[in-house]
């Protein structure tokens, strides 16, 4: 798989002539009764057409109830509805079906190095990558594209993720630790790895992509499911008031005298208007749409209960390293001994960590350089012997010999305790002063850092873990939504509370082991709420399988991948909150659309009423309020309307409603009036805009 690949994975695709031509051919495809059953709104309005199709060409013979041009112009429109309701998913499905090509055509069949022995790495098979089954051990040697999905079990190397992520950078893959899955299709920089396979041929991470991005699995969701039984009751109880009005239309005529009885062809028209057609038939379109953006986000979702269920959220369980903060310490001040200025302080740092490669090393020289203007140095200059930090002695430095000069400059710099005992070996003391600014600075949630040359402690550097910009912002709008935000971190209480004040969390917990956050959610869970949180590693396995939104970091373990039921292929723990955004935007479009398809039958009343009774009950006209032209074009323009309409919102559908980081009261109140009000107001201006055209070419 190529790195294009993936990239086609994380933008949208855009809606080719080739994609509308196959939504085309699919939809006709779709007519299939034994699909169009799944759909029991639009089954009824293909049983329609199918009806009036029927009773067209019975009037061609001159029997029909009606003239032969207007029962053929209402069915052909009920055909359109039932086409363009398939065109609406076919369409959806399109975007879906043109990303799993791609992924097929980068896809190939590799090489494997099978091991028999994972001891004695030089003897192995060649065979090929289909043929591993699950449990089997291979060899990925430098330059080898990984055969199968799997857990490295030995050796650590840069591999090349590319592939499936669409990032450049290299990721180290170890066994052992958070980091020992591997997927299949990405390709080995360094070094050497023993994989064991652990999923069987055609199970992989992009077989299984493949398929969910197709559709082969999706399931309807147990929100769709329901909605499906609300329309369905719809649809049965407007099928019997439509049925019971032929008896009483001829029993009407009968008793008044007049009038004509109301045709089969006008009872079809008004149960097609009247049941929810625009929801039933985008219903599809739109848990399909939902999907696809969530790929876009390079988010692979096991199921579409899963985005449902990120849109229910009301509680989220965030890590504080990597999601809240930016997961690297940072250098922020200088704190001087008594006698030393911050100059000398800084100078003394910088050197010291000079060879220092971790970020917090390199935030020293930057601090340095640009509070107190000290260039950096260069290594080979300054005649330095650079001693690396280890676990044991917990502090690094270096030592310098200055040009022209016997005695050398001993700088350190670590922990207080370890500074403290190498001070004190020397004959130095440690000064009150400095352990009181130790103190001060951990009870702010920082880290001290403490630097000293020779016997001399010179002063501590301020460390601390920089919370993400935005991110206090992104938790208010995440509170106005009625969602708790939950710090999770392993650090002490009063780091943890300096942080979560900080970032501006809901709430924290401190200390965190497994089961503290297994506990957390169940507690949550007792009290109703649904729970979302993100993990890597084994220990979150447990959490992440009871959590209802559960997203586990690509780069994270196989048992932290297959507990939870979205895997986030960018290995950000702060997608967390875009998904919630993405399931919120899902469950939104679908209450606004089945809002607004209840509400613009109101103006059908009007129109198809009063022209199939107002012959035996004249003062019916007194509802014919649009001042339609004829009995015959009301119900053609109700009937055109109510297929354009579902043309009119396939964008919206597959699009979605703009997401708002509203309340619930507020949302509802705002979709009441756009989607509620517009939904009775539309069909009255569309279908009188249908009568005058009809009208302008002579139909009426």
């Amino acid at each position: 798989m190529t790195t294009q690949a993936s990239q086609t994975l994380k933008k949208p695709l855009g809606l080719t002539g080739e994609m509308y031509r196959r939504a085309l051919v699919d939809s006709v495809l779709k007519l299939n009764p034994r699909w169009m059953v799944r759909n029991p709104v639009m089954f009824v309005v293909e049983v329609g057409s199918v009806l009036t199709t029927a009773l067209w060409i019975q009037a061609l013979s001159g029997a029909g109830e009606a003239a032969a041009w207007y029962i053929g112009s209402v069915s052909l429109w009920l055909w359109f509805t039932v086409l363009f309701a398939n065109f609406s998913e076919a369409l959806a499905e399109g975007r879906g079906k043109a990303q799993a090509e791609a992924l097929r055509r980068s896809r190939r069949e590799t090489k494997a190095k099978l091991l028999h022995d994972p001891r004695d790495r030089s003897k192995f098979n060649i065979v090929s990558s289909i043929d591993l089954k699950k449990g089997d051990l291979y060899l990925v040697e430098p330059g080898d594209i990984l055969s199968a999905d799997g857990e490295v079990v030995e050796g650590v190397a840069s591999v090349d993720e590319s592939a499936i992520t669409g990032e450049s950078a290299p990721v180290i893959r170890e066994s052992g630790g958070d980091r020992s899955a591997v997927t299949g299709g990405t390709r080995a920089l360094s070094d050497w790895l023993v994989i064991r396979v652990m999923a069987e041929p055609g199970g992989g991470f992009l077989d299984r992509m493949i398929k969910l991005i197709e559709g082969a699995k999706r399931q309807k969701t147990p929100n769709e499911i329901a909605l499906n039984i609300l329309l369905a009751a719809f649809t049965i109880i407007f099928l019997v008031v439509c049925v019971t009005l032929l008896p009483y239309s001829l029993f009407s005529v009968s008793a008044a005298g007049q009038g004509t009885p109301v045709t089969i062809t006008v009872l079809v028209a008004l149960l097609v208007c009247l049941i929810p057609t625009t929801i039933g038939g985008l219903l599809s379109a739109i848990g399909i749409a939902g999907m696809d953006r969530m790929i876009r986000h390079n988010v692979i979702a096991t199921s579409g209960r899963a985005i449902e269920a990120a849109g229910d959220v009301d509680v989220l369980l965030l890590d504080k390293t990597g999601t809240i903060t930016l997961g690297n310490r940072m250098a922020t001040d200088f704190s001087p001994a008594p006698g030393i200025s911050k100059e000398q302080l800084a100078d003394a740092a910088q050197l010291a960590s000079l060879a220092d490669e971790t970020p917090e090393g390199r935030s020293i020289v930057i601090l340095a350089k640009e509070k107190y203007g000290l260039r950096g140095r260069e290594i080979h200059q300054i005649s330095a012997q650079f001693i690396p930090f280890s676990a044991q002695t917990r502090m690094s430095g270096a030592d310098i010999q200055p040009a022209g000069k016997s005695s050398r400059r001993i700088i350190r710099k670590g922990a207080t305790d370890a500074i403290k005992a190498f001070i004190e070996q020397q004959g130095g003391v440690f000064p009150a002063e400095v352990q009181a600014t130790v103190q001060e600075i951990s009870k702010i949630g920082a880290t001290p850092l403490v630097v000293s040359e020779n016997k001399e402690v010179l002063g501590v550097i301020h460390l601390k873990d920089i919370v993400k910009g935005g991110i206090k912002e992104r938790f208010a709008h995440l509170r106005k939504m009625g969602i708790r935000t939950v710090m999770i971190t392993g650090d002490n209480q009063l780091t943890a509370t300096a942080i979560a004040a900080e970032a501006g969390v809901d709430d924290f917990l401190a200390e965190a082991k497994p089961e503290d956050k297994l506990k957390l959610i169940r507690d949550y869970q007792k009290g109703g709420r649904l729970v979302a949180m993100t993990g890597d590693g084994t220990n979150d396995a447990p959490a992440l399988a009871q959590a209802d939104v559960a997203v586990a970091m690509n780069t994270g373990t196989q048992s932290a991948r297959e507990a939870a039921n979205m895997i986030d292929l960018d290995s950000n723990p702060t997608k967390l909150m875009e998904i919630v955004e993405i399931g919120k935007q899902l469950l939104m479009t679908r209450g606004t659309l089945t809002t607004f398809s209840i509400a613009n039958d109101v103006a059908k009343y009007f129109a198809i009423i009063p022209a199939a009774f107002a012959t035996t009950y004249p003062v019916l006209n007194a509802l014919n309020i649009m001042k339609l032209a004829t009995p015959e074009s009301a119900i053609l323009s109700a009937v055109i309307f109510n297929a354009l309409i579902i043309v009119v919102l396939i964008p919206l559908a597959l699009k979605g409603v703009k997401y708002r980081a509203v309340s619930a009261v507020q949302l509802l109140r705002r979709h009441l009036f756009v989607y509620g009000l517009g939904g009775i107001v539309a069909p009255f201006v569309g279908i009188k805009l249908v009568d005058m055209f009809l009208q302008v070419i002579g139909m009426t």
